[in-house]
């Protein structure tokens, strides 16, 4: 019969790995914010649309090449898949322990960017073809945003 340490070793084994999840919930972020399917992305990296669902619950782990691949695929640096992990899990919003070839970023509000409004608007937006149309529909909502004061 397995003693409990053995029983609970295994368990730890199964469960996701907190960064795990927090990466992969940083790519279905960003995904969903590009308007791609599972099958999109999965078709752009040769997997399957199943490998990239267990990719964003963090039930299997990013390898460095496949977080390489994802960060071209999404157009993101590899940094943004990090961003906002939480201080317990190694992570730090004012000092950041990494440093690399990109300039540092700040994170970004997930509050924010899990609104059902800011998916729709970032699609809506993105979906405009003429880069000019764009850059006015751009300049016209930040024309519209009160101005920070300092």
């Amino acid at each position: 019969m397995p003693s409990e340490d053995v029983v609970e070793r295994a368990e730890r084994e199964h469960r996701p790995s907190p960064i795990d999840v927090h990466v992969g919930s940083r790519v279905r972020l960003r995904r969903t914010l590009l308007g791609m399917s599972q099958e999109k992305l999965g078709e752009a990296l040769g997997l399957t649309f199943q490998q990239v669902q267990k990719y964003e619950r963090g039930v299997n782990r990013i390898g460095a090449s496949r977080l390489f691949d994802l960060s071209r695929v999404l157009d993101v640096p590899i940094g943004f898949f990090f961003d906002d992990m939480p201080p317990e899990m190694g992570g730090s919003q004012g000092n950041r322990r990494f440093g690399g070839f990109q300039e540092q970023q700040d994170g970004f509000e997930d509050d924010t960017l899990h609104r059902r409004e800011t998916l729709e608007l970032v699609r809506a937006y993105y979906r405009i073809t003429d880069a000019s149309v764009r850059k006015r529909v751009f300049d016209l909502i930040k024309s519209l945003t009160p101005t920070e004061q300092a």
